[in-house]
């Protein structure tokens, strides 16, 4: 498959496509920014909530976690709507699918039985947003970071928390990293995206489009959407600008 360089991306690709524009690389380092393309569904057919995966103090409080500790999440970081639900879902993706639909900040790991469990989450900014299917190709829990030197580029001053790590430049793994407590690394075929699916230290940027194109979620979030799902998994991100259908039960 032919991959897309920034000239090309600029002057025929929409901006929903156009990976390898930003990207948050962690864990390892990337060789190649892939095209991921475009014709994922354009929807998300999911809707009324079933039931909350648990009390908020339960799935959102502090978490030791082998050496690490996961803070616990204020309530007022993290609205009731973004906060982890199992929900109606009448899509056509197959069980153990993960749906992104990038408008709505949400995350649905397809479940079987009509339904999906639905995790809030922070996407990319205007320039950084992307859609289409890729693959988990590899997991990690407490990545390094090692920031795209367009990255590096765009925000110097990021130089002064780096370090050099097996991989090169980079920041290692803890709870200052911004890539959180755990990663899923999206590849086409065996192409890096650059794109990953990570916690965050900043849980009030959860329902906003702030990052470099990257999928984040909650800390504790992400460490529960990792225990469900394993190298393989199908990852749909939908077209940011297009309708979300609501399936009423």
């Amino acid at each position: 498959m032919p991959q897309l360089n920034r000239r090309s991306l600029l002057a025929g690709v929409s901006s929903a496509a156009a990976l390898g524009l930003g990207g948050c690389v962690g864990g390892q380092q990337s060789q190649i920014a892939a095209n991921v393309p475009a014709g994922a569904p354009s929807s998300a057919p999911a809707g009324a909530v079933l039931s909350q995966a648990g009390d908020f103090n339960s799935m959102y409080g502090e978490v030791k976690d082998g050496k690490f500790v996961v803070p616990a999440v204020r309530q007022s970081d993290l609205g009731p709507a973004f906060r982890r639900s199992e929900v109606a879902y009448s899509g056509s993706e197959a069980p153990g699918t993960i749906v992104i639909d990038p408008t709505a900040h949400y995350l649905y790991l397809v479940e079987s039985g009509g339904k999906a469990m639905r995790y809030g989450i922070g996407v990319g900014r205007e320039g950084f947003a992307w859609s289409g299917a890729s693959t988990v190709n590899s997991k990690q829990e407490w990545p390094d970071w090692y920031p795209p030197k367009e990255m590096l580029e765009r925000r110097p001053e990021l130089l002064k928390q780096m370090s050099q790590l097996q991989s090169g430049t980079g920041m290692p793994g803890g709870p200052s990293n911004p890539l959180g407590a755990r990663a899923h690394y999206l590849y086409q075929g065996k192409v890096d995206t650059l794109y990953r699916i990570h916690g965050t230290n900043e849980p009030a940027t959860i329902g906003q489009s702030v990052s470099s194109g990257c999928i984040r979620m909650v800390n504790q979030d992400v460490m529960d959407l990792y225990q469900r799902t394993s190298v393989g998994t199908k990852v749909v991100v939908l077209g940011s600008a297009q309708p979300v259908k609501v399936a009423h039960s």
